[in-house]
């Protein structure tokens, strides 16, 4: 009687170990567990810890709580203003309904890749070339909005979305190179124009002063005959005073040359001839 009633005791206690070994659930820190009763949602989700649920009656499945990174496949589109770019993006997600994500979707993980996908190409026609450029961040909240309208009614909460590449055909780079040289140049230009304006103003306030004070000029002059000498060079340059010119165009005006004396002209008579007639002579002055 005594071995029956431990036999039985050791078989109940075996099928006790079995049932809780078929029964006994751990579910992890950042999960949490949906049951199914005979194919029926059960109200209470399941928290971290050890959990119990009836075997072959009972089905539990263990829902990730952890934030997902999920990387968007790069998307080929055409921007409002006609530029060809490709874009890939990256979505950041995680589940705040464990049940809806089971029931009301098959796969959430693949369901939010589309949607990602479908919103990218949709952004990327809504948007202008320059706003994919600089204004990324206006794009992911408009991509991260578009993602989670459809993504609540599965329990998946967006928490964000980033561009990561915008790439740009080769033609359109090297306009807008061109383009930023331009504008450089411009820039660098209106920059130079600035500064020889400002100098004329210093050179004109200088030119006054030194208006005033003649000596300055002669120093000024001294000092730069310094500097070009500093240089060794082989020639010397040496800047000619405007002042001096004008005291000389000056002294040359009020100098009068002296004017020649004219000379009287004497008439040459001519000379006699060495074998003249004196009676001829005399008849030529008695005509006189």
């Amino acid at each position: 009687m005594v071995e029956e009633l431990v036999a039985a005791g050791v078989t109940l206690v075996s099928a006790g170990a079995v049932y809780v070994m078929a029964a006994a659930r751990v579910v992890k820190q950042y999960e949490r567990g949906v049951v199914f009763r005979l194919g029926r949602l059960r109200s209470d989700v399941r928290g971290p810890g050890f959990t119990m649920i009836v075997p072959g009656i009972d089905k539990l499945r263990k829902v990730n709580m952890q934030i997902v990174t999920m990387p968007v496949p790069a998307q080929e589109g055409i921007t409002r203003d006609n530029v060809t770019v490709r874009v890939d993006a990256v979505v950041y997600f995680k589940v705040t309904g464990p049940a809806e994500a089971v029931v009301r979707v098959e796969d959430y993980r693949f369901a939010v890749s589309q949607m990602a996908q479908t919103s990218l190409r949709s952004i990327i026609g809504k948007s202008d070339l320059d706003d994919l450029l600089s204004d990324r961040e206006k794009l992911n909240q408009g991509l991260e909005l578009m993602i989670d309208s459809p993504a609540v009614e599965w329990g998946v909460t967006i928490d964000r979305v980033e561009i990561k590449d915008v790439s740009l055909p080769e033609t359109m780079k090297r306009s807008m190179a061109r383009q930023a040289e331009a504008d450089r140049e411009r820039r660098a230009r209106v920059i130079n124009a600035d500064a020889e304006l400002q100098a004329s103003k210093k050179l004109a306030e200088a030119a006054k002063e030194m208006s005033e004070q003649p000596a300055a000029l002669q120093l000024r002059l001294l000092q730069t005959v310094v500097a070009v000498a500093a240089e060794k060079n082989s020639t010397l340059v040496l800047p000619f005073p405007v002042e001096l010119l004008r005291f000389l165009e000056r002294a040359q005006q009020g100098y009068a040359p002296p004017q020649q004396s004219q000379q009287p002209v004497q008439e040459q008579l001519p000379s006699r001839a060495p074998h003249a007639d004196p009676a001829s002579e005399g008849s030529i002055s008695r005509q006189d």
